[in-house]
């Protein structure tokens, strides 16, 4: 795919639903198979009302199944970048394609401050959202945590978890956003997120470690790593890699990453970033180990468990079933097609 920022992943019952950044409205990608993610079914899902403090500038939307309903969260404003604030949509179908979406409201802290990037998570049995914010959008921008009452109230105050300490968080800007939860098999939680701003090269992914039995709402029990964990490599085409998501392979076997990068250096508008996805692997601390980028320009096994999805446009849909409608009517041989 050509473009893409943003990108976000969740699978239910071998369906894969993809997210990305759209600007005016919430699409949801429909596809059984990652790596043909461009050919995937698309739904248009939500489109926001004229003249809402959520009607532009739609950023980094999140789909997550929370007790048997669908949520997407996103940050939107008005058309002013200071008024960027996260909100969620309900769905109650069972799957996210279908149905209708319910504006919950704006998901705000008591301060009520600038935000972007939120997500979700359950441990031990609290649910928990995790964004990056900041004073009206001005660096630095920072990650926060808070407890949540249901999945669109937060439950008291915020707790910064994370601010720019090092050089390669403060490329263009100091920013740390995109706060991603990644658990693994032991049940240990971390949290990868982008550092610098998107625009520049230098753009990476950091990570956050909670410490085994700690409490998610204590800055002392998260450890920041000194180094980036993901990062530029241009003989990849790999240019400011960050915000990203995960996604286990068909049969369970392997563990994904999707993240957008760009193809040239120096971003600009025509040069855009584009979703990439490669597997990764566990250092024996029970950190993720993501490697490096892969090369754009070489070929990768499948995931483990693909296999190959055959999509049809509307249009050709249409034509096919015109074509079966006369076949019955009027079968060529006399033979009508089953």
């Amino acid at each position: 795919m050509p473009g893409g920022p943003d990108p976000w992943v969740v699978q239910k019952n071998g369906v894969y639903y993809y997210m990305y950044t759209q600007g005016g409205r919430l699409v949801v990608l429909e596809t059984r198979a990652m790596s043909e993610l461009a050919s995937s079914r698309r739904h248009e899902v939500w489109v926001p009302a004229a003249g809402q403090m959520y009607s532009k500038n739609l950023w980094a939307p999140e789909l997550h199944e929370i007790d048997g309903k669908w949520y997407i969260y996103f940050a939107a404003d008005d058309g002013a970048n200071a008024n960027h604030r996260m909100y969620v949509v309900e769905n109650t179908s069972p799957t996210p394609v279908e149905g209708s979406w319910v504006m919950k409201g704006k998901v705000s802290d008591p301060s009520d401050q600038w935000a972007i990037d939120g997500t979700v998570f359950k441990h031990n049995g609290q649910l928990y959202m995790l964004w990056s914010g900041g004073n009206a959008g001005a660096p630095p921008q920072n990650i926060y945590i808070a407890r949540m009452s249901n999945p669109w109230t937060i439950a008291g105050d915020k707790v910064m978890i994370a601010t720019p300490a090092y050089d390669w968080e403060k490329k263009g800007n100091p920013i740390n956003e995109g706060p991603q939860v990644l658990t693994n098999a032991q049940g240990r939680v971390f949290v990868v997120y982008s550092g610098s701003g998107y625009w520049v090269d230098g753009y990476c992914l950091g990570l956050l470690s909670l410490r085994e039995n700690g409490d998610p709402m204590n800055p002392a029990d998260w450890t920041k790593r000194n180094q980036p964990v993901f990062s530029m490599r241009a003989e990849s085409s790999a240019y400011g890699p960050g915000h990203n998501g995960f996604f286990k392979s068909p049969d369970g076997k392997e563990d994904w990453i999707i993240y957008h990068a760009r193809t040239k250096p120096g971003g600009g508008d025509d040069n855009g970033r584009n979703p990439r996805i490669q597997r990764f692997g566990w250092n024996s601390d029970g950190s993720p180990n993501f490697g490096l980028p892969w090369d754009i320009a070489l070929a990768y096994a499948r995931p483990s468990g693909e296999k190959k999805a055959v999509y049809l446009s509307q249009n050709r849909l249409d034509h096919c079933r015109i074509q079966l409608r006369r076949n019955r009517e009027q079968p060529p041989g006399g033979t009508p097609y089953r």
